[in-house]
């Protein structure tokens, strides 16, 4: 396949990954980025830009994406009264004072590593999203005080280095305290609005030396562009699914799925 043939094949991958992970954004509350990730680091390296910093541009890359798509997602929610902004408030400062640590944080670290930390949390994810239980508690309501000052930064500081929005920690979080999943899942896009603003901002400063053409920072405009005009049609698609099925069945086979993904990003980090 010539240069032309190969950039236009991906371009219509990226296109179709892009769909899918706004389908997923509105109706698992997992973000969209547990895919793109993943996406975009297999897709950059078919086009030869494999670099000791290509792990920045796919997180970078989508949490580029996650602004609109948590954005659009959870205003579907809201107009159906699911979204639980008193969480939103109370959690956002600690979860962008993370975020903004895990720019820092990622922009210091090699691809390599950052591969390594994707695939490790990206099978912890997996495995609850497989074998959760719904009725799992930890508590009747959101914690506050110490609890909230400790684990609102982990959030953002983890989504980050991920390159994800709220939904893989927040989801499970509020469930663990009583908030009913189809709140979780709404209120996690908003997670996904607050960690994805400060950390592109960051990004947008850090930029890389072996990038994609129309790359700027870390944040590649092309891939970027692509994967928003797909997610801004499909993420209200699935937020209204969230509200007219259970998602349990398909978050399990999602949940198999993105632990066969982790391992191979583990597999490629260890050099195998």
């Amino acid at each position: 396949m010539d240069d032309m043939g190969l950039l236009l094949g991906t371009a219509a991958l990226i296109m179709v990954i892009g769909a899918f992970a706004g389908v997923l954004a509105g109706l698992l509350g997992v973000g969209g980025g547990i895919v793109l990730v993943p996406a975009f680091f297999y897709a950059f390296s078919a086009l030869g830009y494999d670099s000791p910093q290509l792990m920045q541009i796919c997180l970078a890359t989508s949490l580029a994406t996650i602004i609109f798509t948590s954005t659009r997602s959870v205003m579907s929610h809201h107009k159906k009264g699911a979204v639980e902004w008193s969480i939103l408030r109370s959690w956002a400062p600690g979860i962008v004072v993370g975020a903004c640590i895990g720019v820092v944080t990622a922009a210091a670290l090699r691809s390599g590593t950052l591969q390594a930390i994707f695939g490790g949390l990206a099978v912890l994810v997996g495995l609850y999203m497989t074998f959760g239980k719904s009725t799992w508690r930890r508590g009747d309501k959101m914690p506050g005080g110490v609890f909230r000052a400790a684990f609102s930064p982990v959030v953002g500081f983890l989504s980050v280095l991920m390159g994800i929005g709220g939904g893989s920690f927040g989801v499970p979080l509020m469930t663990l305290h009583g908030v009913p999943i189809h709140r979780a899942v709404a209120t996690a896009a908003g997670f996904g609005v607050i960690i994805a603003v400060p950390a592109v901002i960051g990004f947008l400063m850090s930029p890389v030396a072996v990038a994609p053409p129309l790359t700027l920072g870390s944040v590649n405009l092309a891939a970027f562009v692509l994967v928003v005009a797909m997610t801004l049609i499909t993420a209200p698609l699935g937020a209204a699914l969230a509200h007219r099925m259970d998602p349990k069945p398909l978050k399990r086979v999602f949940g198999v799925f993105l632990i066969l993904v982790a391992l191979n990003m583990l597999r490629k980090a260890a050099g195998w």
